[in-house]
């Protein structure tokens, strides 16, 4: 039986929307990349915590295109949902829309998947509850999200071979510590 009872998606989603003002673009009037990404990390960090009910920290950030400009005065919808949760982390993803608030229209702009890891006071990686996915999307988004983590390992993987070095040990999720059983200077800080 697991510690935690399973969560939904329901349960910790976060929509967050933000207003763009002349202080967030460059001289075109086209919003800042940095200033989106710090809205999604923050958006996809209350996902994760609500999901984990502990501090969650950053761990990864997929590929992030942007489809097309977000422009000074377009309110910025974020839309973050947990996806997949391994032992000790959190995948959320997030949504970004731009809406034109003089017409209404909104627009995708651009999409991000973003891992956390739950984390005790001292930094150590945290069991997380599972994820019980309850709508055909939230499945289908599931079963995304583990592919993608497989093709993250992998990438993670590969590049340790080529710098010579062994492939990071593993836990059950592939994201904390080796196990506990490991020295305290081997383990990753998330501090």
């Amino acid at each position: 039986m697991p510690p935690f009872p399973a969560r939904t998606p329901r349960e910790s989603q976060h929509e967050t929307s933000e207003l763009m003002l002349p202080q967030d673009a460059n001289n075109l009037g086209h919003v800042f990349g940095g200033v989106i990404l710090s809205m999604m990390d923050k958006a996809a960090a209350v996902a994760a915590i609500r999901h984990a009910r502990a501090t969650c920290v950053t761990a990864s950030i997929d590929r992030v295109d942007f489809r097309e400009p977000i422009h000074v005065g377009d309110l910025v919808v974020m839309k973050a949902s947990v996806n997949h949760v391994g032992r000790t982390s959190v995948e959320v993803g997030v949504r970004v829309e731009a809406e034109e608030l003089t017409s209404g229209r909104r627009r995708h702009t651009n999409s991000c998947y973003l891992t956390f890891v739950a984390v005790d006071r001292n930094g150590r990686p945290l069991e997380v509850p599972p994820l019980r996915p309850e709508t055909p999307d939230e499945v289908r988004r599931a079963a995304a999200a583990v592919e993608r983590r497989r093709r993250r390992l992998e990438e993670r993987d590969a590049e340790s071979r080529r710098a010579g070095a062994a492939p990071p040990p593993r836990d059950g999720d592939g994201l904390g510590p080796p196990d506990s059983h490991a020295p305290p200077d081997t383990r990753p800080s998330f501090a």
